[in-house]
């Protein structure tokens, strides 16, 4: 741990500790970092220095410290289980929104502190970030499976700041009605921004922890840091929210018009394993009315991976999963539709322009969609299928350099 122990003033008297990681540059916006039950643990400061090394000055409050100063247990034992349940119950919640809002403006006046601060906070503290959201204002809020945040949606029109929700789809401590209605409150918000995760379970981001899933904590981290980066740094147009419009556009009201409006005017688009796509707002209303939009198979789907924004680039990383029951010209062009079962990597290159989309490289490997839909014989050439898409989603799904392994052409 590279942090440092620091007193936070509590606002209705006494002091309580906190946990200081700074970042390399010795300045950055700052963070307050909400802890789970298990107080400012290792692994609550393993993620707070995670944040430093990425340019925040990043601060965790010990919200117990009326109780029990110092708590620093695991998830790892049913005893250290209850003593956290215990703690969280005993736990005056305004007192520690206080706490929280006092850390917030020991940062805002730190001198590693550019005076700009965000909060995160995970489970209980997933909960808390959502009502300093609603009720205190700090520049923008995350929260990772937060519990109980259906009973304080009436707190929602109090909202101000920017806030997104990360919810696990398997969460028990936040079941589908729950979820549910959380979505019907803030989907309408223009400052809020849900991301669920269908096959994750609660804590899905706790390294180690029973229910970890690194390919969803990774996607939720990477969002997370592109939201606070966006909304803590120098200002600019929000990639993400542009982007997901076009794809809306493409996918779910499937609206040549509304796609090409997301777009400038000498656009283009390029598909690049198939040369498909156009240049220009003539070609690609062609393109898009045409050749891409109706011929979608109806089951297709997208899992996101990762997202990487820059400036004004944005890298988008999914599997793309369909079944072939159309002629789809823009992957497949000339090929009848076989019926097969297709999973592929995918990646979007997006560039933008005075706030739009000005172009779009898009990648895959054409050898394996040629190999699911049966139009090659992967047996015999170093090719792989739908278990590409699958070692993306989970590195040990399938075992590394099992092509190495065959024999060779000539040992056949």
């Amino acid at each position: 741990m590279s942090g440092q122990k620091v007193v936070i003033r509590a606002r209705d008297g006494g002091e309580l500790a906190g946990y200081l990681s700074l970042p390399p540059a010795g300045i950055g916006p700052g963070v307050v970092l909400i802890q789970e039950i298990f107080g400012v643990n290792a692994s609550l400061r393993g993620v707070a220095d995670w944040l430093a090394a990425r340019g925040y000055a990043v601060l965790c409050a010990d919200l117990f410290w009326r109780q029990q100063p110092g708590v620093d247990l695991t998830d790892r034992t049913e005893a250290e289980w209850q003593k956290a349940i215990g703690l969280m119950k005993g736990m005056d919640e305004a007192l520690a929104l206080e706490d929280l809002a006092a850390a917030i403006d020991l940062l805002r006046g730190h001198p590693a502190s550019t005076g700009r601060v965000g909060c995160v906070g995970y489970c209980l503290g997933g909960r808390l970030a959502y009502l300093l959201s609603c009720r205190r204002g700090p520049d923008c809020s995350v929260g990772y499976y937060g519990v109980g945040i259906e009973k304080m949606l009436g707190e929602a029109r109090g909202i101000a700041t920017p806030l997104m929700l990360h919810l696990a789809g398997r969460d028990g401590s936040c079941p589908p009605a729950a979820q549910k209605a959380i979505h019907q409150t803030l989907d309408g918000n223009a400052l809020a921004t849900l991301h669920d995760y269908p096959g994750a379970d609660h804590a899905f981001a706790r390294i180690g922890g029973k229910h970890y899933d690194a390919a969803a904590a990774e996607l939720a981290n990477l969002r997370t840091v592109e939201f606070l980066a966006r909304h803590l740094q120098a200002g600019g147009p929000d990639l993400s929210r542009l982007w997901e419009e076009h794809v809306h556009h493409e996918f779910v009201s499937r609206d040549t018009e509304g796609t090409l409006a997301t777009m400038v005017e000498d656009a283009y688009v390029n598909h690049v394993p198939v040369l498909t796509g156009g240049v220009g707002r003539d070609a690609l209303r062609e393109f898009y009315a045409k050749r891409f939009i109706p011929k979608m198979p109806p089951d297709t789907e997208m899992t996101a991976v990762s997202r990487t924004v820059g400036a004004r680039r944005l890298v988008d990383e999914m599997v793309f999963r369909f079944t072939h029951t159309v002629e789809m010209d823009w992957m497949l062009p000339g090929v009848p539709p076989t019926g097969r079962r297709v999973e592929v990597p995918l990646v979007v290159i997006v560039h933008f322009r005075d706030g739009r989309l000005a172009h779009e490289h898009i990648y895959w490997d054409q050898a394996s969609v040629l190999a699911q839909i049966g139009l090659i014989d992967a047996s015999s050439l170093p090719v792989a299928g739908a278990e590409t898409a699958r070692k993306v989603l989970d590195p040990a799904s399938t075992p590394s350099n099992a092509l190495m392994a065959r024999p060779t052409r000539r040992e056949r």
